[in-house]
């Protein structure tokens, strides 16, 4: 296992229970440590860890796609032999996926992306992976894959290479457009006449209503822990997939309101003052005299006319 953070690390641990043996690599000692004391070998790079496996090897990269991937499958390319299998788990862009595959394809090995659902719950629920790539190495590996995921079924083969890491892209897109439906209606209820408990809702509305789920389950835990929500900022980050989504379906042609409105939303989170609020409340003013709040007035809600 390349790369024991959050995902990579709480992986390792469950292989380690359900009996495999797990050799990890990381650029940082602290995150070896604790899964070398749970059972794990330890190597201290890449090189090492392909070293210190006998062939045929099954090496899994969790690293960040982009240049930490790139970084992985150029070493892979170079040091692992024909036969090996290397699996991709950190959610590349697809199009990068394909040009990896062809890459290790030229050396015989054989090259397998593994879409990843489940986050920091995956150690005590099982994961979700959505698979594409060599079929060959997806049978070879399905006793890793039954290990790692939820019991009833998390995993399963969707084709060739890159549609693993395409599953995984849309099912960010769905992801962001249902995080921002609840987030919208939460933020609804709180501005109702009503003095909602919204954790009673969200409670609620678990228990047999056509809008539950476990995103719905997790806000349930975050306002019992903290009822206004009043120690987290606003700003939501997208870690790129959400985005690729959306460009993916223009590309394509395909309609995506629900998902792009969400994605903006994001984008939008991060602004504190934003220009185009600021032309859009000029524009109000100017055209029907509507007042518009001044900067130093934004705590107050206070509204001036000018």
């Amino acid at each position: 296992m390349i790369g024991v953070g959050k995902m990579g690390g709480n992986m390792t641990r469950r292989l380690l229970e359900e009996g495999h043996r797990v050799t990890v690599a990381d650029r940082h000692p602290e995150k070896r440590t604790p899964l070398v004391e749970a059972g794990a070998s330890e190597a201290v790079s890449v090189e090492a860890l392909i070293t210190a496996l006998a062939a045929p090897r099954v090496v899994w990269s969790m690293v960040a796609a982009g240049e930490a991937t790139e970084r992985v499958v150029g070493l892979a390319t170079d040091l692992l032999s024909p036969g090996d299998v290397l699996i991709d788990g950190g959610n590349s862009h697809y199009t990068d996926t394909l040009r990896h595959a062809a890459a290790l394809g030229t050396r015989g090995i054989r090259f397998l992306d593994a879409g990843t659902s489940g986050g920091v719950w995956g150690l005590k629920e099982g994961y979700c992976f959505m698979v594409g790539g060599d079929r060959e190495a997806f049978d070879r590996v399905q006793p890793i894959l039954r290990s790692l995921s939820h019991p009833n079924g998390g995993y399963a083969y969707l084709g060739t290479a890159g549609a693993g890491h395409f599953a995984k892209m849309v099912h960010n897109g769905v992801e962001y457009g249902l995080m921002q439906a609840y987030g919208e209606g939460f933020e609804l209820l709180r501005s109702s006449a009503y003095g909602y408990d919204l954790g009673e809702i969200a409670t609620l509305w678990q228990r047999g209503s056509v809008v539950r789920s476990w995103l719905l389950e997790l806000l349930d835990r975050a306002l019992a822990a903290d009822p206004d929500l009043s120690a987290i900022r606003g700003v939501v980050a997208d870690s790129g997939e959400g985005r690729w989504t959306v460009l993916a379906a223009v590309e394509a042609g395909v309609p995506v309101p629900a998902m792009s409105s969400a994605l903006f939303a994001r984008y939008a989170s991060r602004q504190d003052d934003s220009f185009s609020a600021k032309v859009a409340a000029a524009l109000r003013n100017q055209f029907g005299g509507h007042a518009v709040q001044k900067s130093g007035d934004r705590e107050t809600g206070e509204e001036v006319t000018r």
